[in-house]
């Protein structure tokens, strides 16, 4: 799935509050602050909202590292030997 970085260039100061509030929603607090989002509906619509204070970029998306597999510890022996 593709990823989006979006950035904020422009102040929030005279934005409705409508927009101040998709800027909070998609985790944008300053200027220059950058954030990923995975490409949906959802964040398009966000973004088509605030699109005079923000840039957008696509960005390849990062493959999942392969998970380390735990090392198991070998069994330990449930009785030790009795003492004679």
């Amino acid at each position: 799935m593709a990823r989006l970085k979006i950035t904020q260039k422009r102040s929030r100061i005279g934005a409705t509050e409508r927009q101040c509030r998709n800027l909070n929603a998609l985790g944008l607090k300053r200027i220059n602050a950058s954030v990923e989002h995975d490409d949906s509906a959802i964040i398009k619509g966000m973004i088509e909202r605030v699109k005079h204070l923000v840039v957008v970029e696509e960005v390849a998306a990062k493959k999942a590292a392969p998970k380390a597999k735990k090392a198991v510890a070998p069994a330990q022996e449930e009785a030790a030997p009795a003492a004679e």
